[in-house]
């Protein structure tokens, strides 16, 4: 029997409200996404870290650098580099296209919305008419607002959310590793510098003492008390010892422009105090537990949030093999005469489901799906092997401050030794007990001892600075200055 139900004007259709039951019961029922969930894969994790005396909770990683660096002037430093670097300038600026990326990706839980419209005159310009419009010249005109929502069945928007939130949180945590990185790097420049510049006393004392020596010999030579030998062997010792100090302010103007790089400005000299005045960086801390280590170093988190969102973005691409659910609508006004476009006649509105689903591609799903599963194992081995390098480096500067440190107290038992053997020897050799060659070497033995005890000494600080890092210190927020809290 033929139905010949009218609808009212202005009423629903009865399969509207069909349609808008069944995209209900899709809704209530896409709880779920298809996918493997998360899930963190397994690392060996010593109980702790080798060559580490006394394992505890507290770790030296947990202080922030205004508490690990006590000079002021480093300090200073530090807050210009972590305000005024490119770098980091550049982190935080990718920081802010993932998250803005994160928020397009959420975007499509929600409809989409959108306006159109056209206006027209021409002949047989509704080509798509049954018949031809015996070349009238028509006029046309049409505004609508629709609306497309995908109904995300297989989870296939959730997916991607979750990819592009951990991306955002990625590019978080490489941010916080950008300042990790600066405030060490600021720091070894700094202590560098501070080499240098005793370095170039004890040089400088070094060429004023064979300067001396030459003058005492050449002075015996003339009196004939010495041979020509004395004074020429001093001369060439002295000009050994001068030919260094170039070397060394090379090394401080090379430090000093790396340093204003890191500090965002132009090359210039760099204030600083002095190796003999400096604080010490922090009291005898321990490294802490190692499973603690995986949540503070910012390259292993950002390391597992790649991970994660290589994990997301393998249920997206299986989640494109499914078919895609949406819900379409428009309301607006078509007519093919301007002057009949505000009358009631000229409403238009639609509202539907569409249903789409891939047949045949050629093997270019299951090729992405195998792609992204390719990448997730990539990431897998990327988050290991960041969890191993960690450990690894925490490892290398814990012997290596252990080693400066039992370094540092020979090399002072060294100068002091040689230097009272300096004392005693040139005393002997103006009393005549003792040759010149006892005196030039054992100068030639204190000077280079002396700057050895102070590269022993830097070391030992930038072993402290490396384990600080490798410990995941450094990327703390700092307080503003005289106030205690952050």
């Amino acid at each position: 029997m033929k139905n010949t139900e009218r609808q009212k004007p202005g009423g629903r259709p009865k399969a509207v409200g069909a349609t808008i039951a069944t995209v209900g019961a899709l809704v209530v029922f896409s709880g779920c996404a298809v996918g493997p969930n998360y899930q963190r894969p397994p690392v060996i994790v010593p109980e702790n870290f080798r060559f580490e005396s006394s394992p505890a909770p507290l770790s030296l990683g947990q202080l922030g650098w205004w508490e690990v660096f006590k000079d002021a002037t480093l300090q200073e430093l530090i807050r210009t580099a972590l305000t005024n670097n490119y770098d980091l300038k550049q982190a935080v600026a990718r920081v802010e296209q993932a998250r803005n990326m994160a928020v397009a990706a959420g975007a499509s839980f929600y409809p989409q919305i959108g306006y159109g419209g056209d206006v027209g005159r021409g002949r047989n310009a509704l080509i798509n008419m049954p018949t031809p419009l015996n070349g009238a010249t028509e006029s046309s005109a049409q505004a609508n607002l629709n609306a497309v929502w995908e109904i995300d069945l297989w989870g296939r928007i959730r997916r991607l959310s979750e990819s592009a939130r951990a991306q955002y949180l990625a590019t978080e945590e490489a941010r916080r590793g950008v300042t990790l990185t600066l405030v060490s790097e600021v720091a070894t420049a700094y202590f560098q510098l501070l080499q240098y510049d005793q370095e170039l006393t004890i040089q400088r004392a070094a060429t004023k003492a064979y300067t001396d020596s030459y003058r005492i010999f050449d002075e015996r030579e003339k009196t004939g008390a010495a041979s020509k030998l004395e004074p020429t062997r001093a001369a060439a010792a002295l000009a050994n010892a001068a030919a260094l100090i170039p070397e060394l302010e090379l090394n401080v103007a090379t430090t000093e422009n790396q340093l204003n790089v890191l500090l965002g400005r132009p090359p210039g000299p760099i204030a600083r105090s002095s190796l003999a005045n400096e604080p010490p960086l922090v009291p005898e801390i321990p490294s802490g537990l190692p499973s603690e280590l995986l949540q503070r170093r910012p390259d292993v988190r950002a390391a597992e949030q790649t991970l994660i969102a290589a994990n997301a973005s393998v249920g997206a691409n299986l989640a494109n093999c499914f078919p895609q659910i949406g819900l379409t609508t428009f309301v607006g006004k078509v007519s093919p005469e301007l002057s009949a476009f505000t009358a009631g006649s000229a409403n238009a509105w639609n509202v539907g489901a569409t249903l789409t689903g891939p047949v045949f591609q050629g093997g270019r799903l299951r090729a992405q799906y195998r792609a992204a599963k390719a990448k997730f194992d990539e990431a897998t081995a990327a988050y290991q092997q960041s969890v191993l390098a960690a450990f690894q480096e925490v490892s290398t500067a814990l012997i290596a401050r252990q080693k400066f440190s039992e370094i540092r107290v020979y090399d002072e038992q060294a100068v002091v030794a040689l230097i009272a053997s300096v004392d005693l020897v040139t005393e002997r050799y103006r009393d005549g007990r003792a040759s010149y060659y006892e005196v030039l070497e054992t100068q030639k033995e204190l000077y280079p001892t002396q700057r050895a005890q102070v590269q022993t000494q830097v070391g030992e600080l930038l072993a402290t600075i490396q384990l600080y890092k490798a410990l995941g210190g450094g990327w703390q927020v700092a307080p503003e200055p005289g106030n205690p809290n952050p």
